[in-house]
Parts: structure tokens; C-alpha cells; sequence
């Protein structure tokens, strides 16, 4: 039976344990034996402070638990998670099973800043009798919290190793300097990713002791969003009468830099709030200075007694992916927004400065100076009822097996002083010990007139394996090789220890890369007008995808690996079976108002020229493309002009023979060149 009040159906975990136990299933098949092998059990604590982190701790904990011959857990349960008017929230951690091996009460109540100093000092005075008596090898730490800065300062001064959670990210309020004073303590990192790498690596931090692990709350939302009692879910915290994408879910917090300013903003956000006339689920601030001002503000407002408006204090993690997946919305500054919201396409608006410089996905729409509720309402007018494609910035669903072989790895024999790395590294460089070493890479799409290509491509733009078919001439068959050989290639990947990190398709015609749409072909690709590339892929890979003209790719591709790098302004001119290009100017790839920057095979220079596969006639590409020559090899071939002695013609006529002809000298090509003016055959 599912020990959470109000779960309506088998326990979420249960997938999770299956995904955990096929991670131990690897490990002992020799996953780990070239790593340190501890001789004992290594002892962890994890510490949790407050309901938000411990939806990140959780799966790691339930990872340690179901390996007991490896590691030996112990729980230490502080800060809000023991407040009545915060839910209790200590209480889903023994209903997940945990023994808590103390619990700390270290708030002083009073929700102001002093109120947090005296609450960090408090935590400071308890901790150490209770980190003396559990003794552990490692302390788990997360996030960027006041009362995880006791933590990791206790830690730190009593000799015991930290491995930090989400380190080397960026957001605004406090919460910044606290996380990365936190870094500063910890002896390990597991990151979430690739730029809060970068970060870490440029803070000095030892990049041999950074894990690029992904998000753990990731690798439970993953597997287990997609329920079919979702809608029971949502019904049981907003009613029978609501409907799929027809709801809100609010979350804002004091921004403890500017705790005035954050309550007007909340003000505003309710008042929006009320006038757009949805249901709306909305959550209690957490316990940051400025959070029992904004309760007033709420109350005064008589939201908790509004039938549009259910508030709540803390909901179960597992109800609360499927309350952010289906809603029409969600709002406010709470970084669930920016982070886990992604992975489901659930559009945002973020208000204020609380998540400033935080990595997003398209789906967030950024309303920073929230200044006037006609604004935030506009802002909500524009997001509710959208969906996008998801996005895996902060994970892929591996981080709890990357970060439990990362422990593993931890040689209690070294010595625990930490060394930082002088001077700063501008590059990111890869870690060289193998338990954590992944090739960072992308699937590269190259869908032409001919043939479809799908290639591994790492950081540097080698390709690491090649995928080469015949291009379907129908869009359902097209798509469905597409999406079958890019599924094919993340499996391969997995093999090439490979970390597919996005897909970037490139293909003839005129494309708007903001919206991922080939808006209209030539009809060297059939059926490909007006279609989505970007949306299907993105669902069926769950990854995020960028698509563009292939001229203008190959530009991008020649400014970053090729003859284009140090030059501000070039132009790339691809040929193939039509022609292309792309043009780089000032640094910037130029795309024009209608997404026709260079369509350089499309520029007519003969009214009376021959038809081209665009529909006009006389342009470059009806002269010059592969097809264009092919023809003209078949022409001269058919009057027996084109083979000359020694030459060697099989079936079917190409370009290939044209152009040995003219190698060869063949006279009669003159007038060919004559005929196509300005074309060189040679």
C-alpha cells in the first residue's frame, strides 16, 4: 500500500527501484571492480532541510538503501521539515522508509534576517555532537540553503569529507553566495550541468573531484510521470471539475535581498492570479525572511477561502510532477520552474530576480521586472494552455547510479585537505578517471535531397559513428526512419560511452530555427513544406533540437571547426544535389527577414534559363547543382557527346562523367559551357 496520504495508486518507487536495481545488476558485473573497493561498508549521511531538497536527496538515499552491502546510511532531519506551519514534512521521510537518525530543531522563528543568522548559529551548535556520534565517511549536502551552509561549515571543520549537490550554479538572492561558499567547503561535487561544470572548474575546484551527474530528482520524475491516474491526482487537490491544462500551479518565495520589493511582486502575482479566473493550486512561501509578510498578503486577499484557489503547504513529490505536468501553467519564481517544469514542456513565467542566470528551457518566459499585474497577466495570456518540446538541461534520468560509482570511487586513504586548481581553466576539460568519464556529444541530422545522415558527434566535431540511408520520399516514412535511426544512434551511444546532449538537424529549404518549422522545400524534398521537425523529434528523444537550413549550418559548422575560425565575416556555399549557403557577418549567422539570408542556389541569373526545383527559371542551382549536371551528362550521353576513348561509362549517367569528360578534354563540352555561360565544368 502506498504509505503517502493521498497517493491514488501502486507506489511511484516501485520504478524506481527497478531502474536502481538494474544499476547494481551492471555494477556487479565489473562496472566498479577497477575502481577503489572500500573494505568496509562506507558510512553516509544525508542531510535534509526542508521539502525541496529533499526531492533531489531522495532518490540518492533510496540508491544507498537498496545497496547495503556497499554503503551505510544515516539520516539527519533539520530545519523546516520539523515546523508545524510547513507541513511537518519530516513525516514523508518515514513514510519512505528511513530511520532518521536526529532530528535538529534549529529555527528560530521570526522569518527575517536576523531570524536566519540566529537559526544558521543554532544549527552550528547542535550538529557537532550529532556528527561526532553518526561518524561518517561522507556528508551529503544539497543545494544552496542558510541551514545547509551550517551544515557543510560543521562538516568541514570536524574532518569530514562533503560531497555537494547542484554546486556551480547561478540564480539571484543570497541562495548564490551561500552555494558557492558551500563549493568552497565541499570535497566533491556532483553538478546537474555542463556550464555549472565550467563554473566549478573556473572557482578552481578540482575538476577530478566534479561529477557531471544530472539532477537526481530527475531520475524518479523520468520514470514516473507518466501515470494514468493523473487526472485522479489532480482532481483530489482541485476539485472534479478541473480539467487536463486548464489549471495553475504558484510557487513564490521571498527574495531575502530585496524582501519588500518580493512582496509586491507576490501582491501582483495574486492579484493577476485572480483576474485571469483559473483554478490554481498555490504553495506556501518557504521559511526565507519576508515569507510570513507574503502569508499576510495572501490571506488579506482571502485567497485560501477563494474557490479558484486551493493553498497548501507541501505536497507529496510524486503528486507534484503530476500536477506541474498537466498544468496550463506554472508561476512564480520557485526553481521547480526553471529545472524540473522543462522536462515536461510545462510552459512558466518567471517573476523577479530569484532564478536570474539560471539555465532554462524555451518553455520559461522571463517576466524579471514584474512591475504592474497587467504585465504578469499579459505574461500569463501568453504562456497558459501552451506546451513545448521537453527539456533535459538538468538531467537524463542516470544521475543517481553516476553519483553512487562516483562515492564508490572515494579513497578514504587520501588526505582530506582539498587543493585548488591555479590558474583558472577557461576550457571545460573532461574528467580523466574513467568511473566518470563520458564523451560529451550530439546527434548531428543531415537531411538532404538524396540521403539521410545521422552521425555521433563529439565536442570537437569528430564523428564518432556515421548512420547513412536513402531519404524516404514520404513524410510519415521519412519521419519514421528519422526518429528510428536517431533512437538507434542514443543506443549506440550508450556503448560508445557517449552523453547525447542535444540533436541539431540541418535540411534543404527555407526553415525558421526558432520555432524548429521547414516552412517551404523545393521539390528536390517531397512533402516537406510547413512541417514540424523540432516538436515530434523532441518527444520521441527527449532531448532538445535545434534545425536550420544546411547552408546555414555549414557556415556555423566552418566558423567553429573549419576555415572560418578568427574570420568576423565569410560565405559558405555547399553544392550537392541543389546548392546552398550561409552567411557569417560580424560573427553573427545571418538568416533574413524571411529566413532566405543565402539561399545563394536560388538567385536567378538567366530569365530564359532552364526551370529549377524551386518553380522559377534560370537560377544557379538549375546550371550548376548535381542534379542540373546529371541532367546534362544524360543529354550529351544520349547524342553520343559525352564518352570519350578510354573512358569508361556505367550505368546510371551522373555528374561523375560529365565532369571526367571535361577532365579529359572532351571539345564537344565547349558548348555546354557556352550554353551554361558562366559554369566551369573542370
Amino acid at each position: 500500500m502506498d504509505k503517502h496520504p493521498g497517493n491514488l495508486s501502486l507506489n511511484p518507487h516501485e520504478l524506481y527501484f527497478q531502474t536502481i536495481q538494474r544499476s547494481r545488476e551492471k555494477m556487479e558485473r565489473g562496472l566498479i571492480e577497477e575502481h577503489h573497493q572500500p573494505e568496509r561498508r562506507l558510512r553516509v549521511c544525508v542531510a535534509t532541510c526542508n521539502r525541496a531538497d529533499y526531492s533531489k536527496l531522495a532518490p540518492i538515499m533510496f540508491g544507498i538503501k537498496s545497496h547495503p552491502d556497499d554503503f551505510e546510511l544515516e539520516v539527519v532531519v533539520l530545519g523546516s521539515h520539523l515546523i508545524d506551519d510547513y507541513g511537518n514534512t519530516y513525516r514523508m521521510i518515514e513514510q519512505d522508509d528511513f530511520d532518521i537518525g536526529s532530528k535538529l530543531h534549529t529555527i528560530v522563528r521570526g522569518e527575517d534576517e536576523a531570524a536566519m543568522v540566529e537559526s544558521v548559529g543554532l544549527a552550528l551548535v547542535k550538529l557537532p555532537d550529532v556528527l561526532q556520534r553518526l561518524n561518517p565517511d561522507i556528508l551529503i549536502v544539497h543545494g544552496d540553503r542558510f541551514d545547509a551552509l551550517a551544515l557543510a561549515t560543521a562538516a568541514a571543520l570536524m574532518n569530514i569529507r562533503i560531497l555537494h549537490l547542484e554546486g556551480g550554479e547561478v540564480s539571484g538572492t543570497i541562495d548564490d553566495s551561500i552555494r558557492h561558499a558551500i563549493s568552497k567547503l565541499a570535497h566533491y561535487h556532483a553538478c546537474c550541468t555542463r556550464r555549472a561544470e565550467q563554473h566549478l572548474i573556473a572557482m578552481c575546484e578540482d575538476h577530478s573531484r566534479i561529477l557531471l551527474a544530472g539532477c537526481p530528482s530527475y531520475d524518479k520524475l523520468l520514470v514516473s510521470h507518466h501515470r494514468e491516474d493523473y487526472m485522479d491526482i489532480i482532481k483530489s487537490w482541485l476539485g472534479d471539475a478541473v480539467k487536463d491544462n486548464d489549471y495553475i500551479v504558484a510557487s513564490q518565495h521571498p527574495v531575502t535581498t530585496d524582501i519588500q520589493h518580493s512582496i509586491k511582486i507576490y501582491g501582483l502575482m495574486l492579484d493577476a492570479l485572480l483576474s485571469f479566473n483559473k483554478k490554481t493550486l498555490i504553495l506556501f512561501p518557504n521559511i526565507d525572511a519576508g515569507s510570513k509578510e507574503m502569508v499576510r498578503v495572501m490571506r488579506k486577499k482571502g485567497i485560501e477561502q477563494h474557490p479558484n484557489f486551493r493553498a497548501v503547504k507541501h505536497i507529496p513529490f510524486e503528486q507534484f510532477i503530476q500536477l506541474v505536468c498537466h498544468a496550463g501553467c506554472m508561476i512564480g519564481n520557485s526553481s521547480c520552474g526553471v529545472r524540473e517544469a522543462g522536462a515536461f514542456g510545462t510552459p512558466v513565467v518567471n517573476l523577479g530576480s530569484r532564478q536570474t542566470g539560471r539555465e532554462t528551457g524555451e518553455n520559461v518566459l522571463h517576466v524579471r521586472d514584474a512591475d504592474t499585474q497587467n504585465k504578469i497577466y499579459h505574461a500569463l495570456e501568453l504562456q497558459f494552455g501552451k506546451r513545448y518540446p521537453c527539456s533535459k538541461i538538468y538531467g537524463d534520468g542516470n544521475a543517481v547510479p553516476r553519483i553512487m560509482k562516483f562515492l564508490l570511487s572515494v579513497n578514504l586513504n587520501k588526505p582530506l585537505q582539498k587543493t585548488f586548481r591555479f590558474p583558472i581553466v577557461k576550457d571545460c576539460i573532461s574528467q580523466d578517471i574513467d568511473h566518470i568519464l563520458e564523451t560529451q556529444s550530439a546527434l548531428a541530422i543531415d537531411l538532404g535531397g538524396t540521403n539521410l545522415r545521422v552521425a555521433i558527434v563529439d565536442m570537437r566535431g569528430n564523428i564518432v559513428k556515421k548512420y547513412t540511408l536513402p531519404n524516404p520520399k514520404s513524410y510519415d516514412a521519412r519521419m519514421n526512419l528519422l526518429i528510428k535511426t536517431c533512437a538507434e544512434a542514443i543506443r549506440d551511444a550508450v556503448q560508445l560511452n557517449c552523453r547525447i546532449l542535444g540533436v541539431g538537424l540541418s535540411t534543404g529549404g527555407r526553415v525558421n530555427p526558432q520555432e524548429g518549422v521547414v516552412l517551404h522545400s523545393t521539390n528536390l524534398i517531397q512533402e516537406w513544406s510547413s512541417v514540424d521537425l523540432r516538436t515530434p523529434l523532441s518527444d520521441a528523444l527527449h532531448l532538445p533540437v535545434w534545425v536550420d537550413n544546411d547552408g546555414n549550418c555549414a557556415a556555423l559548422a566552418e566558423k567553429k571547426f573549419g576555415h572560418g575560425r578568427g574570420v568576423d565575416s565569410f560565405a559558405t556555399v555547399i553544392t550537392g544535389t541543389g546548392i546552398g549557403g550561409g552567411i557569417i557577418h560580424n560573427n553573427e549567422l545571418i538568416h533574413g527577414s524571411t529566413f532566405c539570408g543565402a539561399e545563394l542556389g536560388h538567385i536567378m541569373v538567366s530569365l530564359e534559363g532552364p526551370e529549377c526545383s524551386c518553380g522559377s527559371h534560370g537560377c544557379i542551382e538549375a546550371y550548376a547543382s548535381g542534379k542540373a549536371l546529371q541532367r546534362e551528362a544524360k543529354r550529351l550521353d544520349d547524342e553520343d557527346l559525352l564518352k570519350m576513348e578510354g573512358m569508361k561509362i556505367v550505368e546510371p549517367i551522373t555528374a561523375i562523367h560529365l565532369i571526367t569528360a571535361a577532365k579529359m578534354g572532351n571539345s564537344k563540352l565547349k558548348c555546354s559551357q557556352q550554353r551554361y555561360g558562366f559554369i566551369s565544368l573542370c
